[in-house]
């Protein structure tokens, strides 16, 4: 089944210096030590039925696995499908037309990162790994937890101190052991990267961030699907590590490489609270290089991270697809959230209100 799924994968190509490397263990590049990316065939997928293959596939991220690095594992969380919903109440208080909203609560552990963690586990039991890591801001925490559960793995999830209660609880409740770590998120990701070296275990935004990455990109994957086969006009992504926005870039390219989408416009911009707007500071300065915020304050704590992995990428996405980038205030965050709600009946942490802002 390995095979199979994985025969369209050429290597790992370097994001910095293109160089195509064999897709080992892996995850950085080993002339020039930058990220690494799986790469397709994607002449090959484009020549066979991958639609109907598609279509026929699972109701979750798996339906995609053509276009994934990773073989479905045998016992795993049915993570994606999720609904994407028409917001005419919405669209109309913010004078948006056919406006739509993606709907990740509906995932196991009721965020996006159910999507990357699939894939990273998926990996590590390729790999004969039996423990799974992470560093998180919260919403990553559970998404290991749930999963190493459902797959018979260890997990250990290591967060700032000031995580909210109620996530590291979640964690806790799946089995994981949770560290809480004195300071914020970029130094329980630095310490992260140490112990990375020093383990054999997969931490998932580490080791494995190659394959972790490419979950992100099934959420575009499904919205084009749920479209019609056709591509949004524009799409509002909240950015933390920029993962998400980058491989919403990727996404496209493979949709219209393989044939799937007829090739259109597709506006990606980035929203960010303004205790961490790395990447919108950036945009906003002349899309200059990203500058790490060192001290990250936000009540949209899921987003604060201060030294994103992919921040100078989603910059260059924004800028290429002719996007945009805001950052809001706290009290336009807690303002969105409840216009959701009262519009649509979503609730939805500040991290969802970020984009509504």
């Amino acid at each position: 089944m390995t095979t199979m799924l994985t025969e369209r994968i050429i290597g790992l190509r370097c994001r910095s210096c293109s160089l195509l490397q064999p897709r080992d263990e892996r995850y950085v590049c080993e002339r020039c030590l930058g990220a690494v990316e799986p790469e397709y065939d994607l002449a090959s997928l484009a020549a066979s039925d991958l639609r109907s293959r598609i279509e026929q596939g699972p109701p979750t991220l798996w339906r995609y696995a053509p276009l994934l690095p990773c073989a479905e594992p045998v016992q795993g969380l049915a993570v994606g499908w999720t609904p994407l919903v028409q917001a005419p109440r919405l669209g109309a208080a913010l004078g948006v037309d056919d406006l739509w909203l993606k709907d990740d609560s509906r995932n196991p552990s009721l965020s996006f990162k159910d999507r990357p963690v699939s894939l990273a586990t998926a990996r590590a039991q390729e790999l004969g790994l039996d423990t799974i890591a992470c560093a998180s801001t919260g919403n990553l925490a559970g998404a290991v937890a749930a999963a190493a559960a459902r797959a018979g793995l260890r997990a250990f999830v290591f967060v700032p101190e000031t995580t909210e209660a109620s996530k590291v609880a979640a964690a806790a409740w799946y089995g994981a052991t949770v560290v809480r770590v004195r300071g914020n998120y970029d130094r329980v990701n630095r310490m992260c990267g140490t112990l990375a070296d020093d383990l054999r275990w997969g931490f998932v935004n580490f080791t494995l961030r190659p394959y972790y990455a490419e979950g992100s990109k099934t959420l575009l994957f499904e919205i084009a699907e749920q479209l019609g086969w056709r591509l949004p006009d524009h799409v509002v992504i909240p950015v933390g590590s920029g993962a998400l926005l980058t491989r919403t870039a990727t996404a496209i390219a493979q949709l219209v490489g393989t044939g799937l989408v007829p090739d259109a416009p597709c506006r990606i911009s980035a929203a960010q609270p303004a205790g961490c707007a790395p990447v919108t500071d950036a945009v906003q300065d002349g899309w200059r290089a990203v500058s790490a915020v060192r001290s990250p304050d936000t009540l949209a704590r899921s987003l604060a991270i201060g030294a994103p992995a992919d921040g100078d990428a989603s910059v260059d996405v924004v800028k290429r697809s002719g996007g945009a980038a805001a950052s809001v205030s706290d009290a336009e965050i807690s303002d969105a959230c409840g216009l959701l709600a009262r519009t649509e009946g979503a609730l939805v942490e500040p991290a969802g209100g970020v984009v509504v802002a």
